[in-house]
């Protein structure tokens, strides 16, 4: 019988690879790709925004935009445009007789555009035509309305465009009941729509025929009363207008909707006592009036003077302690993610709250039951620090372009630029070249440059990896 073999382990052939087969290893190194900056969220903002004031130039250089030959002045359409889309109202030809009723067409387009907002407008738009809404449009329109939440972000937007809309529409009918009866019907139409949109996106243009405008109406209670109610709602933001709407209670409300509720009221409260004990006996603003035409006056310039920018009283002759009175609240602006331009409402409230915190020797800042983030609280500091800056650095410009004016003039107006308000004491129209480009920058950064820094820095926060060793600095 055979024995059959089995190779041991030690008795196997082993096959060393020549060298022809050794394959190389070759090692494919993809780049990490680095977003680019043009398409950065805040950028975009201020590009697109960009864009509406390039296409709205454009349109108000063509001859039929103006009454009179030729084409319009470059810096008056330029001026005009910026200050539509931006809400602001500050111009420098009257609106009524300046501009044809295309012109004006055009300046109601953007003050709607600038209002609604351009990412929630677009995005309405690509709802309408069936697009499909991309993550990236939906981060965008949730950082341009400032908030945290990521889905029903297509709902969100229709409803605020639907509630947007509904408003401005009550509000038509309401001044289209009254001009009716003062104007031939397609007028009173053109009248109530324009004043409508105009009153609440807080953008102060005025189309009226009155030789004086607003001082007409002073003392028509329906009209006083339904453009400072459109003013007033639109500066709360569309957030919270929908908080209002759905809660309907106080205790259930978010705290951005409460603090907002509680600084809009303690403000606008301030404007109206102040603006009617400092110009009771002033003959050249209430002096003349009867006690109930002072008090509805007050309450109307009270909430316009910080959003909007209406006036029923000649500023230019108001005392000295109003304008600055009114400068402060201008600079202080309406509610974050609203039409309103400025330092904000929020922000002021955060800054407050934060210097309670630190006075009562507390760590922690918090409102309602509610603590705030330490990063928020940072936010907060910074932006008004650098709000204060930047209006410190225009006054100073406008002091060397208008050396003419006086130093009350200046700081009204830049505070009526940055606050995207429009009011003004008289120096706008007369405005160098120079004083011109300082108001138009003013009035953009006034509109998107706190939204701008707060988005940028939301992008850029991160944990730090290592800290210095602490050392105390005497303040004080």
């Amino acid at each position: 019988m055979r024995e059959s073999w089995t190779p041991k382990p030690a008795d196997r052939v082993v096959r060393h690879p020549r060298e022809d087969d050794i394959q190389p290893i070759r090692l494919t190194i993809t780049p990490r790709r680095v977003p680019s900056k043009f398409t950065a969220t805040p950028l975009l903002m201020v590009y697109t925004f960009l864009g509406f004031i390039a296409v709205g130039t454009l349109l108000l250089l063509l001859p039929f935009t103006h009454h009179g030959p030729g084409f319009t002045p470059f810096m008056t359409a330029l001026f005009t445009s910026t200050s539509a889309i931006t809400v602001t109202g500050l111009v420098v030809e009257d609106t009524a007789l300046y501009w044809t009723r295309f012109g004006q067409v055009v300046i109601l387009g953007l003050i709607y555009v600038g209002g609604l907002g351009f990412m929630t407008t677009a995005t309405f738009m690509m709802i309408l035509i069936g697009q499909r809404v991309t993550l990236a449009q939906r981060l965008l329109v949730r950082e341009s309305l400032m908030i945290n939440q990521l889905g029903s972000m297509v709902r969100l937007t229709v409803g605020i465009v639907i509630v947007a809309t509904l408003i401005q529409v009550v509000g038509f009918l309401a001044l289209f009941g009254r001009f009716f009866f003062m104007y031939p019907a397609p007028e009173a139409v053109w009248q109530a729509a324009f004043h409508a949109v105009s009153a609440f996106n807080g953008a102060g243009f005025v189309v009226l025929r009155e030789v004086d405008q607003l001082l007409a109406f002073r003392g028509d209670t329906l009209i006083m009363g339904t453009m400072a109610a459109l003013i007033f709602i639109g500066a709360l933001s569309y957030l919270v207008i929908i908080d209002l709407v759905r809660l309907r209670k106080f205790a259930l409300f978010t705290l951005n909707t409460k603090l907002v509720l509680v600084m809009t009221l303690a403000l606008t409260l301030i404007a109206i006592v102040g603006f009617l004990l400092a110009e009771y006996s002033n003959v050249d603003t209430l002096g003349p009036l009867s006690i109930k035409d002072k008090v509805v006056s007050s309450i109307f310039q009270g909430i316009s003077m910080r959003t909007a920018g209406f006036t029923i009283a000649e500023l230019n002759y108001a005392n000295p302690h109003t304008n600055v009175l009114t400068s402060v609240l201008m600079f202080i602006g309406g509610a974050s993610a609203s039409v309103a331009g400025g330092l904000k409402v929020n922000t002021l409230a955060i800054i407050l709250l934060s210097v309670i915190a630190l006075v009562r020797g507390r760590n922690n800042v918090s409102a309602f039951g509610r603590e705030l983030p330490a990063s928020l609280v940072q936010r907060a500091m910074v932006l008004g620090t650098v709000s204060i800056a930047f209006m410190f650095f225009v006054v100073l410009l406008l002091t060397i372009s208008e050396s003419t004016a006086g130093l009350n003039e200046i700081l009204f107006e830049a505070a009526s630029a940055f606050g995207t308000v429009g009011l003004s004491i008289g120096l706008t129209p007369n405005l160098s070249v120079m004083g011109e480009w300082i108001i138009i920058v003013t009035m953009f950064i006034g509109k998107l440059g706190p939204l701008t820094i707060g988005l940028t820095m939301a992008q850029r926060s991160e944990r730090d990896l290592y800290r210095y060793p602490q050392e105390r600095v005497t303040i004080g």
